[in-house]
This record gives C-alpha cells, structure tokens and sequence, in this order.
C-alpha cells in the first residue's frame, strides 16, 4: 500500500493500531464493526494536490477512506474510543483504541493535520512509519474520486452538512465506544478547535447552538407525544369511571328490588308458618277423636262379641244373635271409614308439609342468592 500511495505523490506521515467502526446508516444511533480486528490507521499527505487523508485497508477492502478538512472535529467520547464526521464519505467514523495514550496521540496528530490543511502548509513533523503487512493496495481511481469530491463541496455546504453530522455524532456518543471495546467513561461534549482563531471558534459556538436548538425540538416533540398519550390515557379512564357509576347505580336498583323480594317473601313464609301452626292444631285433635272413637268402638265391639258368646252358650237367640250381628258389622263399616278418613287426614298433613319445605328450600335460595350479591356491591363500593 505505501508503495503505490507514494506513486500517487502521497506519503504516510502518521500510523496507529485500532478497531474500525461505521455508524448504522438507518438507525444513526449504533455502530457496525468495519474490521474484524485492530488495524492500521494511518494519515497520509499528498503533495501534488495538497490533501491529508485517512486511510485503514483490511484485506482487500477499504474500511477507512477520509479526507481531512478544516471544519473536521475528532471527538473524544471515551477513555479508548473516539469519532469524527466525514461529509464526503456520508458517515460517521469511530476508531477504538487499545489504551489511552495512543487514543490522546491520535488527536493530536488529528489536530495538526487540521491545521496544516487550514493553513495550507505541508506537515513535516511526522515521519514514515512501518505500514502493517497485511495492507493491500488502494487504487489511484480512489484517491482521484474522493479529490474530485473536495473540488466540488464549497466550504458553506461543507459548513452545513458537517454541523448535521456533528449533531448525529453528539447523539449517538452517549453510547461511547461498542461493547467490543467499551469500558471508558461516557461521551463528553465536542471540545473546542485548538486553533484557528475566532471564526473556528464562532463555526463551534454556532454548531453547539444548532444541537442544543435540536435537542429542543426533539424534547417538545416528545412532550407532544407524551402529553397526547395522557390525555387519551385521561379519556378512557374517564370513560371507565362513568361506565362503573352507571353499573353502581344499577346494582343498587337490584340490591332494592332484591331487598323489597326478601321482605314479600318473608311475610309469605310467615303466614305459610302460621297455617301450618293452625292446620297442625286441628288435625292433632280430629286425630286424637278418631283415635278416642276408635277405641270405643273396639271397647263396644269386644263387649258384644261378648256377649254373642254367652248367648251361644246360653243357649239360641237367632232374632238377638241377627241383630247384634247387624249391629257389629255396622260398627266395622263405621270404623273402616274412621279409619279411612285418618288415613286421608294423614295424606293430607304430609302433602301441606311438602309443599312447606318446598317454599321453605326456595326462600333459602332467595337469601343466599341476597348474600351473594350484597358481597359483591361491597367489593365494588370498596374499590
């Protein structure tokens, strides 16, 4: 590589070891490792043209080519790791290094370099370091390109677009170095240009001035967003509200209807209670007659069986003997239906007990239903 660079008239004047990065062109806020591994960054001047350019070759790809122009600001945004913005190349570089100090001597070198190129002086403090080995070759028709590029960018759009790519690389810096080789401190503001004299100093005032207006603008834009979502988060939950006193108001309408239902119901069951107490006292007592006429009948019948005996064995009293028969089974037809009529009182009583139980199980049902609910309006007047 530095074979063919000198061909063109470029000679290196700088070389360092450190992992290349680009920044993600869609998201602009994480980096994407350019080199596998720690490679050789180095600065070159060519004198036919007057140009300072980085350039790191991996293998056989190009993974930093990069000229270096007056508004050019290298960014220190930790211990090991640094950026700086490069309008031509249309990204962002990141470099991380294996320790600090070789990080500081790349800044400075950056910084001369800068200089030299304001003021248009070669940089002749540097000398010709040993390339790495397993550089390849970069082009002529690259070199050609990238100067064709800086005689067609003027300074003011140079000016421009820099201080948009200043403001994407002062986004992504709270970030700092990738993981690969993170571990510094957090990304610190840009530092002000070295030299230069006031118009570098009013171009870095003016671009920090043009970050903070777009920090502003982002931060309204989010309030926005966050004062929409409230208000919408607001609405609903006034919308719930309403929604839960409408369905208290109509759970209190039940509670009453239920409440009035249980009081109907509880007098029915105590007239029912009442009839059953009357009905109870007046078949115990038809029960208790029957029972008593029973007995007086058995008593009658056992005197007369009696005395159909004695009259036998007396002797024959067929017109006696034919009415006392008559008489007895008289006395059995009425005790049938005495006992008939017991029997239907008896029928009777249990079908009116049925039917109370009946009523009984479902004002039961009734009052836990009740208890169910008057638990749940609890609940929800709690809440």
């Amino acid at each position: 590589m530095t074979i063919q660079l000198e061909k063109m008239g470029e000679q290196p004047i700088f070389t360092c070891k450190a992992h290349v990065f680009h920044i993600d062109p869609k998201t602009k806020r994480s980096w994407i490792p350019a080199s596998s591994a720690a490679v050789a960054v180095s600065f070159f001047y060519d004198s036919s043209r007057s140009l300072y350019r980085i350039i790191s070759v991996e293998g056989t790809k190009a993974v930093i080519n990069s000229t270096i122009t007056p508004n050019m600001t290298f960014t220190k945004t930790s211990q090991k790791f640094g950026q700086w913005s490069d309008v031509r190349a249309n990204t962002v570089y990141g470099l991380g290094f294996s320790s600090e100090p070789e990080l500081n001597k790349f800044i400075e070198k950056f910084g001369e370099v800068k200089e030299a190129t304001r003021s248009g002086k070669p940089n002749g403090s540097g000398t010709t370091p040993t390339t790495s080995a397993s550089a390849s070759p970069v082009t002529s028709r690259t070199g050609k390109e990238h100067n064709d590029n800086q005689d067609h960018y003027p300074h003011n759009q140079n000016d421009a677009v820099n201080s948009n790519l200043l403001k994407t690389q002062l986004t992504i810096s709270g970030s700092d170095s990738p993981k690969k080789i993170s571990g510094g401190d957090k990304g610190a503001a840009p530092t002000p240009p070295s030299g230069g004299g006031g118009e570098a100093q009013l171009k870095y005032e003016n671009d920090r001035l043009k970050l903070a207006l777009a920090q502003s603008s982002a931060n309204a834009k989010k309030w926005e967003v966050e004062l929409s979502t409230l208000k919408n988060n607001n609405a609903r939950l006034t919308s719930a509200l309403q929604e839960s006193t409408a369905n208290v108001e109509e759970w209190k309408r039940q509670l009453h209807s239920y409440k009035e239902e249980n009081t109907r119901l509880k007098v029915k069951m105590l007239e029912l209670e009442a009839g059953r107490g009357n009905c109870d006292v007046d078949a115990v007592a038809q029960i208790r007659d029957m029972r008593a006429h029973i007995e007086e009948l058995e008593a009658e019948l056992a005197d007369k069986s009696d005395e159909v005996r004695k009259l036998r064995n007396d002797g024959p009293a067929s017109e006696e003997i034919k009415t006392l028969q008559i008489e007895n089974e008289s006395l059995k037809l009425t005790l049938e239906k005495t006992q008939s009529q017991l029997d239907t009182s008896l029928d009777a009583q249990e079908e009116q007990r049925k039917v109370l139980e009946a009523i009984n199980r479902q004002f039961g049902d009734y009052l836990h239903h009740l208890g169910e609910l008057h638990g749940e309006l609890s609940q929800v007047l709690n809440t």
